[in-house]
């Protein structure tokens, strides 16, 4: 007979998996790595409806709403919400074994306590149901950060930002008022890093007038990047963050680096063989600061990004027109990692792949940096992006376990720009529950209760809490 769908024991296949999760299913959320927007957490933000809530940014319901073959106006256009609403729902019924048909559901269960399946023929009533929730203070930002227990969010933001709103925020004077929420900003220079992308000279300027430096050199652009993060740092920041495809590791004279610089701010062509000595100067660079004042290091790789020339031209990037990249990562971040350590200290860093077949060179090759006064301080970072299913983190987590320590793992994060995404922890706590439990009955591991709630609640909230200090 079918079980119940979606019920209380959803995904938990063992009576230990069960047991396991309703100890931590309660435990506050650390989202160290997120695209919420500062400005709307400020605010308070009420979603205006389901549509908006659902549809207003997110590219991984837009894919998956083209692959349905609906017209682009139902997807990012002016069509009315309820429109884009209907849409999306009959897109839903159709992504059996897709994480958006269960993400879906556990919002909907979670935020507005309904459990009958969304489809075309249910959408209405529901669209009502939720709409009425959506006006109550408890489903605004600051309702929603108490009911999931959010201890911190980790924003992404630029060095150029201001941070007036994680000021207003954190000293009470923001229109949300006092929360209990830290949100930190985190430290995004993929700007500074693109010498042979649009926009460079623009940007350089731009962080110039941001840091009070006169930028000439290479020397000065990582000079300008310190001080911008010593005002992050000021403002409670704890992280950054790179997106690359691949990490950069190729050395040259500093002469050779700052013509290149030259060049581009003269809005001459820059090679990729070129752009990559300037890369790695200014990435590792940025590598021994964060050492110096704590900052953890992410490196987000194996992306390939603005595909479809047709849709960037239209809407941009960030929508949904992004794929895994096969590149091959191990040589040049090893070299890298090496650099660093070879120099200075490396700092904590967190290594995400977009492709799992990363993950044991990833694997093997953290295990050669950790290192004294800190448990599991390099990372296999969480299952992220087109990973973040299932299948995903279980493949990752059990290559962790394979490869490294589990029980040091900091465990998931939203990588969303939606205030619905915190269910999403809920999917990790059970597919990790599931995982352990799953070892326990089978004989693998003892039945040992008091380690094993160590190591759930530890995965859960406090790994992450204790890594980013």
């Amino acid at each position: 007979m079918a079980k119940t769908f979606m019920d209380d024991n959803f995904l938990l296949e063992s009576e230990t998996a069960r047991y396991l999760f309703g100890l931590i299913k309660e435990e506050p959320i650390y989202d160290y790595h997120c695209h919420l927007i500062p400005s709307q957490i400020a605010e308070n933000k009420k979603m205006a409806d389901l549509g908006d809530a659902w549809l207003s940014g997110d590219h991984y319901k837009w894919r998956m709403m083209r692959t349905m073959g609906i017209e682009e106006k139902y997807i990012t256009g002016d069509t009315p919400s309820y429109e884009k609403y209907i849409s999306w729902a009959r897109t839903v019924e159709n992504l059996i074994g897709n994480p958006l048909y269960h993400w879906t559901h556990l919002e909907l269960q979670r935020y507005f306590g309904i459990h009958e399946p969304l489809t075309e023929k249910s959408a209405p009533a529901i669209w009502e149901k939720a709409n009425d929730l959506l006006q109550k203070p408890e489903l605004s930002v600051k309702g929603i950060l108490n009911k999931f227990k959010i201890y911190a969010v980790g924003t992404t933001d630029d060095p150029v930002d201001s941070l007036e709103h994680h000021k207003a925020i954190s000293d009470g004077t923001a229109p949300i008022g006092k929360i209990e929420t830290k949100v930190i900003p985190s430290f995004r220079p993929d700007k500074a890093l693109n010498i042979n992308q649009a926009g460079f000279v623009d940007y350089i300027t731009a962080l110039s007038k941001a840091s009070g430096i006169t930028i000439k050199s290479s020397d000065d652009v990582l000079a300008a990047l310190e001080n911008r993060l010593d005002f992050f740092i000021a403002h409670g920041c704890r992280a950054s963050d790179h997106a690359l495809e691949s990490t950069p590791f190729a050395i040259a004279p500093n002469s050779e680096i700052d013509a290149t610089f030259n060049n581009a701010m003269s809005g001459k062509p820059v090679s990729d063989g070129d752009a990559e000595y300037y890369k790695t100067k200014i990435l590792a660079g940025l590598a021994k600061l964060y050492a110096r004042h704590g900052i953890v290091m992410q490196l987000h790789l194996s992306s390939i990004r603005n595909l479809n020339p047709r849709i960037f031209s239209q809407l941009g990037p960030d929508t949904g027109i992004d794929a895994v990249h096969d590149l091959q990562q191990s040589k040049n971040l090893s070299a890298f990692l090496g650099l660093i350590e070879k120099e200075t200290t490396l700092p904590k860093t967190i290594l995400y792949s977009l492709n799992p077949k990363d993950y044991y060179p990833m694997g093997t090759i953290m295990g050669a940096f950790q290192g004294a006064g800190c448990m599991g301080k390099i990372q296999l970072g969480s299952a992220w992006w087109f990973c973040d299913h299932r299948d995903g983190m279980e493949e990752q987590m059990r290559i962790l376990g394979n490869l490294g320590m589990l029980p040091a793992f900091i465990g998931m994060l939203t990588d969303s720009r939606s205030f619905l995404s915190y269910s999403r922890h809920e999917y990790f706590r059970r597919i990790m529950c599931n995982l352990i439990g799953g070892w326990v009955e089978n004989g693998e591991y003892p039945c040992n209760l008091q380690k094993l709630e160590s190591i759930v609640r530890d995965i859960s909230f406090g790994n992450v809490k204790r890594y980013f200090n």
